[in-house]
């Protein structure tokens, strides 16, 4: 025989139990995501990548920036990190939330205790490391990467429940801290280019895993099967293979660009001039290969073709805005839009792959 759902597993598979507040924070999470990416490219757009000198701290000597000294380059750059503190915060609230959802109160109590002493070791690390020289912010936040990494450990092993959720939720978190490490490491390495580069590609997935976990949310879970034909699944693939190959060369060609995020820095090596040529070539393939299937969804009447107008739309805005700021000598304002239509055409792809499958139908004669 098979097994009876209880009233409450029901309404967790179904989705009905993630009520109002999670949709919403959820939806405040992926805005945040893409926002900080908006403020990231001002940093380093306004050439304020070095307007903190320190990191955490913004000076040797204040938290936050001396307008006086800095001005504000200071204050641009300021207020990205504030930013990372509201994104980090809405993470922890929409994990909370999915875990007292799938879980009732035992697991948020045990992630709570996971956090508190994450910040016991993490204080005793900065105290030690301060004593002996060492770098102790560094190394604190690094104790409080391990513990919620820990702590994610503990909770998705006990999670029963919509463990998709619970995995994507744990992810943003931990991805946000990470980020703001990484953050760090680019202000000490003067803005070195690849640490730059990588910044922004992990805040572009953070952005897709964010516009993942608002899909799942409305998603039966459970088995599911191909709703389009093997050709389309495999094309749509490809898509994403040249989606990731034009973000990484655009990434690139942004860091050997002029936007160093200092006036004193220059960049050597690649030429950008160059690899703006070769940044257009993936990007022609992708919108050609988008167009290929959005046309074939709508004559096949597939489930993605909704989604695919919406991604055929954000490629081609993509196209004329790379094509206008090519020439017209990379403005910081074209080259801002542009970084932040990657990220949402990207999430926008990660959307429409979720519909080439459906929920596979259940039998309601078997036993």
């Amino acid at each position: 025989m098979t097994e009876i759902a209880t009233p409450a597993q029901t309404a967790i598979s179904s989705g009905s139990a993630f009520g109002r507040p999670l949709r919403v924070l959820a939806w405040l999470s992926f805005l945040a995501e893409v926002l900080i990416i908006a403020t990231g490219g001002a940093v380093r757009l306004t050439g304020s990548g070095l307007g903190c000198s320190e990191w955490p701290l913004c000076t040797p000597e204040s938290l936050v920036p001396i307008l006086e000294i800095q001005g504000l380059h200071g204050a641009i750059e300021f207020g990205n990190r504030t930013m990372t503190g509201v994104v980090g915060l809405l993470a922890l609230a929409v994990l909370m939330f999915t875990l007292h959802a799938v879980s009732g109160r035992r697991l948020v109590v045990r992630a709570v205790w996971f956090a508190v002493g994450g910040i016991v070791v993490a204080i005793g690390v900065y105290m030690a490391a301060s004593a002996l020289g060492l770098p102790a912010a560094a190394l604190m936040s690094a104790a409080l990467l391990l513990a919620v990494l820990a702590g994610a450990v503990d909770s998705l092993r006990q999670t029963v429940q919509r463990r998709d959720l619970a995995v994507l939720a744990w992810v943003v978190l931990i991805g946000v801290m990470a980020q703001a490490v990484m953050g760090g490491f680019a202000v000490i390495s003067d803005l070195n280019p690849f640490i730059v580069g990588f910044h922004y590609a992990s805040s572009l997935l953070l952005v897709c895993v964010t516009a993942l976990f608002l899909v799942r949310l409305g998603t039966q879970p459970g088995p599911r099967e191909l709703a389009v034909p093997g050709w389309f699944m495999w094309l749509s693939h490809l898509t994403g293979f040249a989606l990731a190959v034009t973000i990484a060369v655009g990434v690139l060609t942004t860091g050997s660009g002029p936007h160093s995020g200092d006036a004193a820095i220059k960049r050597e090596g690649f030429d950008a001039t160059i690899l703006a040529h070769v940044h257009s070539w993936p990007g022609y393939i992708l919108a050609a290969l988008v167009l290929t299937l959005t046309v074939a969804a709508w004559m096949l009447r597939l489930p993605p073709r909704r989604w695919l107008l919406v991604l055929i739309g954000a490629i081609l805005v993509q196209v004329l805005v790379g094509v206008i700021q090519s020439r017209t000598g990379l403005p910081g304002i074209l080259v801002g839009v542009h970084m932040v239509l990657a990220s949402l055409s990207a999430a926008a792809y990660t959307v429409m792959v979720t519909t080439l499958k459906r929920p596979v139908a259940a039998n309601p004669y078997e036993d």
